[in-house]
């Protein structure tokens, strides 16, 4: 083969795997595709046994993140219900339009550390809602004397995300199809002492929230889900 055919060939691959390459970059936002999401208008004020806190002293987001949140984020929502009784639940929903390439959720486990809370447990869950169950994880946080137990879950495009490997695999699966997904982060805390009953209340709040939402937008929170 002579030196002019060789480089021909070579410039031939070169082309072709570039071709490739760029043809596996995603780029088409399935937010594009999405009826708008406005989070303050589809996550009611009043449901079930609770309503919105307007005066409300507890603090949801630390001020000293609001920067790298409004950078990571396409929109939050930040909000304290309390029931007949007087439990208060708090509500963090974060939205992301883009999930690509480094561009992801950051969850409790890496945001309550940043803050200075303590993890003292982990532990896997699922919370069981009419059109099936939702695969979420239990954090149990300190900081000095307020512990703040915590249930949150993750969704990437149409699916609820359970660990690094499962949110990998889904963003494989867009990647392949040339889609960007968008992700959003559910998270609701309590101060409470005992964790097993903020987490039951915590259970009961998240269920009769995403029974609220809009059968339109109520996808958006859980995802595709498979009946029990």
């Amino acid at each position: 083969m002579n030196h002019w055919l060789r480089n021909i060939i070579i410039l031939a691959l070169m082309l072709a795997a570039s071709g490739l390459a760029l043809s596996l970059t995603p780029s088409r936002k399935i937010a594009d595709q999405a009826p708008t999401l406005d989070l303050e208008t589809i996550i009611p004020r009043t449901f079930g046994d609770w309503r919105e806190e307007v005066q409300s002293s507890f603090q949801i987001v630390d001020p000293q993140t609001k920067e790298m949140i409004e950078k990571i984020y396409t929109q939050t929502l930040s909000r304290t219900y309390i029931n007949q009784n007087g439990y208060r639940i708090m509500l963090s929903i974060a939205y992301g339009a883009d999930q690509g390439e480094g561009m992801t959720v950051h969850t409790p486990d890496v945001c309550y550390p940043a803050q200075g809370f303590t993890l003292h447990d982990r532990q896997k869950g699922t919370l069981t809602i009419p059109t099936g169950t939702i695969p979420v994880n239990r954090v149990l946080t300190s900081l000095g004397q307020r512990s703040e137990p915590v249930t949150y879950w993750t969704t990437m495009g149409d699916q609820v995300v359970d660990g690094g490997f499962n949110k990998k695999l889904v963003a494989v699966r867009y990647g392949l199809s040339g889609k960007i997904p968008d992700g959003m982060l559910i998270r609701v805390s309590s101060i409470d002492n005992e964790s097993g009953r903020a987490y039951e209340f915590q259970d009961q709040f998240s269920a009769q929230m995403v029974g609220a939402v809009a059968p339109e937008h109520r996808q958006r929170l859980t995802g595709n889900l498979k009946p029990d």
